[in-house]
This record gives C-alpha cells, sequence and structure tokens, in this order.
C-alpha cells in the first residue's frame, strides 16, 4: 500500500508468513516493544528510498571489495537493509548459553584427548567419538599452552515458531562470517544513516582487538614478543576475503603454506630480512589439508611437520586439530549431557530435537516420517546435501532413506521447523517477511568467553525458504543489540583497530614461492592444484565455508 507522490510505506502492506514468529511485529502487525522509531524511520524511507539506498549500498560493497566466492565467481554478499534487533534482556541469555556451552565443549576436547573420562563413564558412547572423521589420535595428548583449544567458535541459532531460542549447530573449527558482521555496520552506518538514531546500538568494532588478545594469550610460554599470523588457503577460498579482513584489521601477516616452513620443531616465515619464528597459527585451513606429514600427503596448502612443531609446544595452532569431534552433528544431540556433566549445570540454550539415527528404533520412528524431517549429513556444510523432507520429491526420499539404512553414522534427523522471519527489502523497495537464523561469534582468551555483541543474522532471501547459506543464495543483516545501559549510541564504523603492528608489517619473500604466471598463461600446476584443494575443502565438510 502506499500513500501519496512519496510512495510512503504503509504497515497493512505487510503480510507476516503464517505460523512463523516475526522479529519486528507482533501478532496483530504492531512493532514490538522499542521497535517503534525505528519502524517509523523504515516506513518513512518509503519505497523510492529503500530503492536508491539499495543502489548505494550495492555501489559501497562493490567499491568496498566485500565479496565472497561461490562456484569460482566473486560476488559481494547480499545484505538486507533492514537490521535485525535483538532486546539487551534477550541478549544477555543468549550471551549467557553460548559461553556456557563453548566452556563445556572446550572440557570435552580436553576429556576426549586425555583421560576420557566422559567416554569410560558411558555419558557419550566412546564408539561415537572415535569414528568421527574429525577424531585425530595424532592430537591424544597434547596440551594447548593456556589449555584454550577452541579460541573461536560460531553457535548458529534459531528461534522456532513458539519464539523460543534455540541452538541448530555449533562450529568450532574454523566458523567463517564475522567480516560481515563488522562490515554490515559500517555499510549500513554509511547507507541509511538515519536509522541509528532511533536506537541504543552496541558496538561490534572491538572484535579484531579481542581475537588478536586471545592468540597473544594462547602463545608458547616464555614468549614476550609472539609473532601471529593468519594462515589462508589462498585466494581461491569462499572466504579469502574474510582471511585478509582479520589479518588487516589486527595488524599481523596474512600467509599461505608456501610462506611458512619448519625446522627443528619450529616454524618459521620466510620473509626479506630472512626466516622469522611464528609464534601463533590462526589457521583458516581445514585438519585434512593442514600437515601432509600427518594427514592429506598431496596437501600442497599446509605445512609439512606443523603439528610435530604445535605439540613441542614452539607454535600455537588456532583453532587447535581434532576440534571437529565436538561439533559432529552426530555428537550434537549430547551437548546437554556434556553440558551437565562437566558444569554441573542446566543447558541455558536449548537443542533442536534431534534423532540419532544410529538407535535402530529411533531410525524406524524416522523413517515413517520422512516428509516431516530435516537430514543432514553429519560433515556437510553451507547447505550441501540438506534434504528437507517437505519439499522433497518422493525419489530424494526413497534416495535419503537408502543413505540412512546404509550408513547412520553419517546422517542426523531433525523436525522441520518454522524459522523466525524478519522484515526484509526486497523486489522493488518492497518489504517482505524472509526466514532467518543467527550465528553469534566467540572468543576464548582462557580467562573468558566473550561474545560479539549481535553476530550474524543470515537470511533466505528467496520468499518461503528455510536454507539462509550464502552458498544456497542467502544472505545477511546487520544485527543489533540493544544496550540499556547507561552508554550513547554506537553506529560503530568498525575500523577503530589500527592496521599494523608496533614493529610494522613484515615483508615476506616471494622469491622462495613459484609465482603465478595464470594472468597472462593459465594456471601453473601448482595454482591449479591448490585451486582444486581449496574447492575440495569446502565441499568435504570443512569449517570455513560461505557463511
Amino acid at each position: 500500500m502506499t500513500t501519496g507522490q512519496d510512495e510512503q510505506l504503509d504497515n497493512a502492506s505487510y503480510s507476516p508468513t503464517p505460523g512463523a514468529y516475526d522479529e519486528m511485529y507482533d501478532d496483530v502487525g504492531a512493532p514490538r516493544e522499542g521497535l517503534s522509531q525505528l519502524n517509523a524511520a523504515i516506513r518513512n524511507l518509503g519505497r523510492e528510498g529503500l530503492r536508491e539506498r539499495g543502489r548505494v549500498r550495492d555501489s559501497h560493497l562493490t567499491a568496498q571489495g566485500i565479496t565472497f566466492t561461490l562456484s569460482g565467481r566473486e560476488r559481494p554478499l547480499p545484505m538486507d537493509l533492514i537490521p535485525r534487533v535483538i532486546p539487551a534482556d534477550e541478549w544477555r541469555t543468549i550471551d549467557q548459553g553460548v559461553a556456557q556451552r563453548i566452556r563445556a565443549l572446550e572440557m570435552f576436547l580436553a576429556d576426549v584427548y586425555g583421560p576420557g573420562q566422559i567416554m569410560a563413564e558411558r555419558i557419550v558412547p566412546r564408539a561415537l567419538v572415535t569414528s568421527s572423521a574429525h577424531f585425530h589420535r595424532a592430537a591424544h595428548g597434547f596440551q594447548p599452552p593456556n589449555g584454550v583449544r577452541i579460541h573461536v567458535a560460531g553457535v548458529d541459532l534459531i528461534r522456532d515458531q513458539e519464539g523460543t531460542i534455540r541452538v541448530l549447530e555449533d562450529n568450532l573449527r574454523n566458523p567463517s562470517g564475522v567480516s560481515y558482521v563488522l562490515e554490515n555496520r559500517r555499510t549500513l552506518a554509511h547507507v541509511v544513516p538515519e536509522f541509528f538514531p532511533t536506537q541504543r546500538v552496541r558496538g561490534v568494532s572491538e572484535y579484531p582487538e579481542r581475537l588478536l588478545a586471545s592468540l597473544l594469550a594462547a602463545a608458547p610460554r616464555g614468549v614476550p614478543y609472539p609473532t601471529v599470523v593468519v594462515l589462508t588457503p589462498g585466494v581461491h577460498n569462499s572466504a579469502h576475503f574474510e582471511h585478509a579482513f582479520l589479518a588487516r584489521r589486527m595488524g599481523v601477516e596474512l600467509v599461505e603454506g608456501r610462506d611458512l616452513f619448519c625446522r627443528e620443531g619450529t616454524v618459521f616465515m620466510r620473509t626479506t630480512k630472512g626466516p622469522r619464528q611464528v609464534h601463533v597459527i590462526y589457521r583458516r585451513i581445514d585438519d585434512d589439508y593442514l600437515d601432509p606429514v600427518h594427514f592429506r600427503p598431496d596437501s600442497i596448502l599446509g605445512i609439512p611437520g606443523i603439528l610435530n612443531a604445535a605439540r613441542a609446544g614452539t607454535v600455537t595452532l588456532a583453532n587447535a586439530v581434532g576440534n571437529g569431534v565436538a561439533d559432529d552433528k552426530a555428537l550434537y544431540p549430547y551437548v546437554p549431557k556434556i553440558i551437565e556433566y562437566y558444569l554441573g549445570e542446566k543447558p541455558i540454550l536449548a537443542n533442536v530435537p534431534t534423532y540419532d539415527l544410529q538407535d535402530a528404533d529411533v531410525r524406524d520412528f524416522v523413517l515413517e516420517r520422512l516428509d516431516t524431517m530435516v537430514f543432514k549429513p553429519v560433515d556437510g556444510s553451507g547447505g550441501y546435501g540438506l534434504v528437507m523432507g517437505h519439499q522433497a520429491s518422493e525419489e530424494e526420499l526413497s534416495a535419503v532413506a537408502e543413505a540412512i539404512t546404509t550408513s547412520p553414522r553419517e546422517w542426523v534427523a531433525q523436525p522441520v521447523l518454522t524459522l523466525s522471519t524478519s522484515p526484509s527489502a526486497v523486489g522493488d523497495g518492497d518489504i517482505e517477511p524472509r526466514h532467518v537464523d543467527l550465528r553469534p561469534f566467540a572468543v576464548n582468551d582462557g580467562d573468558r568467553v566473550w561474545v560479539l555483541p549481535g553476530g550474524l543474522t543470515r537470511v533466505a532471501l528467496t520468499k518461503g525458504s528455510l536454507v539462509v547459506n550464502s552458498s544456497q543464495g542467502g544472505g545477511s543483516k546487520d544485527t543489533w543489540v540493544l544496550d540499556d545501559g547507561e552508554g550513547g549510541i554506537s553506529a560503530d564504523s568498525g575500523a577503530t583497530v589500527a592496521d599494523g603492528t608496533a614493529g610494522g608489517f613484515i615483508e615476506i619473500d616471494r622469491r622462495y614461492q613459484r609465482q603465478p604466471t595464470w594472468r597472462a598463461q593459465g594456471p601453473t600446476l601448482t595454482e591449479e592444484r591448490m585451486r582444486q584443494q581449496s574447492e575440495q575443502q569446502q565441499q568435504h565438510g570443512a569449517g570455513d565455508q560461505p557463511c
């Protein structure tokens, strides 16, 4: 509905999705508590205003190079102009629940790769742990310098049709997407600054500082000035923008495997001033590709001997090798028991009901209700391999039933839940509901689990879709956590962390590398293998997926 020549939007033009909780409007279409001013600002902008700001947004994202790579093509991550707002009291629950979960899973990993008490007491089946593709015996007995294995985590949350916040899954290997949290805030403040005076919004710009502090705290003991680097698979990785972004914002070097080498149990970086020892590696390379000595011998993305150096205590890997056993989807149903076992507490955040298909009775129950379930491969990520029972064909349901019967350990099932919706600017300036989830990011420095206030709201841009992954056509929103303190409005730009370190940047010596010639002559064999392995990593359950 429009009024007048200004095409001012009216609440009557917005039709909520039946059966879904709406993040901005209540059951009668009124703005939820505290959101009346934001709603008015959105409506006053009007259709033409939304169209024009959309064009400004697209130009800004392209000019800033805020992109992800999909199917070999670099593209801007779609960003919706209307923020998702989380009240302060609700955020406190999320903050506490995420921190609780990370503390418990840290203790679980220390136990699994140590005494194995939780398995001995049969709280978690030993076979479930040891059969995980991400359980690495090479990590057994290893003690990180400050006891931290999960330096960075991303915990995916959804809100069900009753309005309850639930944990969908844990990401404890290489969770991706935090760069878009910071850039979404900068972009929105640039494109629609008039939205911000309507709310008291908590800032997000301190994340790089928190991450760097966590990495420095994880350095081997006795190193007063640790050298920290970000290890990337290279430009072919879908999250390369984020790797470069975080390295720049922390003031540390972005390196590839070929920039590093191991000598006598120590990791060095090749520089124009000679080798320089590296003490902490924030690695965005999956376990299987990290060290060809211990894992895939054909990997050219990693560094031979790096795991031995970590075990010797001369370098810290963040996140630790073997973390994937704790975010294995088959282990997910046991996390509430893990929290109670180690912390003596009830989970603050509930799980989504999940069926362990290795139990024959449970499997029979699920197979009789194929069209009411969501089926996930335990090693899947990025939305790949997901089967939505209510949308699947008979052939697809038959295929997934056969796969589950043949390999029940490789699948989990969950009931189809209607994700909450949030108003989104779509089409020609219209506002329509779209399904969303939320990925808060947590940083653990050994003393405290700090949760970034907001996280990444992912939005299914296709009407009616429940798949929010960018690799499946999803986008994102700026996420506002309301501040109920005495501080002022924080529409931060995310640019408060200085680029560079105290000693300045180190110039990596590229003479030691095979120089790419593909711009003129097509890819070299090495470059082509790096591209292939980077894509393989993304397709086989790697944590560093496009968000």
